[in-house]
């Protein structure tokens, strides 16, 4: 049949059979490949993506362990029988600045499901200047007591010019 065929009709069939042959070879070997190579470029990118993110939860994790590490170590090194109002009026005494002290209240709160509790201690302060102020509350910070200032209220005496008044609620966690 292919014999009996004119020239012109077989370059014809040539070029159809060729088309053929190149669109099923684009359909079912070319894009499948194309569509394959794309799919894992991005199946790649949420990995790398996810990969990323699990750095950094690890750093963050290795950090917040290790300030955990350090606060136990700190909580284990306090001195035995350590209360926060005695720590407190101690450092009052180095500071100076125990004639300033109008009143301290101490108070506790007892933590659910915990044997930790709260141990808080309300100060006020009278007539003393931001030097003796700044001194004292950079002794409470930097203490290795575990200790920290929870809120803090600074205001200007009407007596003389140079002083202040301030309120300072300090606190930490004991056993």
């Amino acid at each position: 049949m292919v014999k009996k065929l004119t020239k012109r009709e077989k370059y014809t069939i040539y070029a159809l059979s060729g088309a053929i042959l190149l669109f099923i070879l684009f359909q079912f070997i070319v894009f499948p490949s194309i569509d394959k190579r794309k799919r894992l470029k991005r199946t790649l990118q949420v990995k790398e993506d996810a990969l990323l993110e699990m750095i950094t939860l690890k750093s963050d994790y290795d950090a917040i362990e290790k300030r955990t590490n350090l606060a136990k170590i700190r909580f284990e090194n306090r001195e035995k029988g350590f209360t926060l109002f005695s720590f407190l009026d101690r450092l009052t005494g180095k500071a100076r600045i125990k004639e300033y002290v109008t009143y301290m209240k101490p108070s506790t709160t007892v933590q659910k499901n915990n044997s930790y509790k709260i141990s808080q201690v309300e100060m006020k302060f009278k007539g003393l200047t931001l030097q003796q102020l700044t001194t004292y509350l950079h002794m409470v910070e930097t203490s290795k007591n575990m200790v920290n200032i929870k809120r803090l209220s600074i205001s200007k005496t009407g007596k003389q010019e140079g002083f202040l008044d301030a309120v300072l609620q300090v606190e930490t966690v004991e056993k």
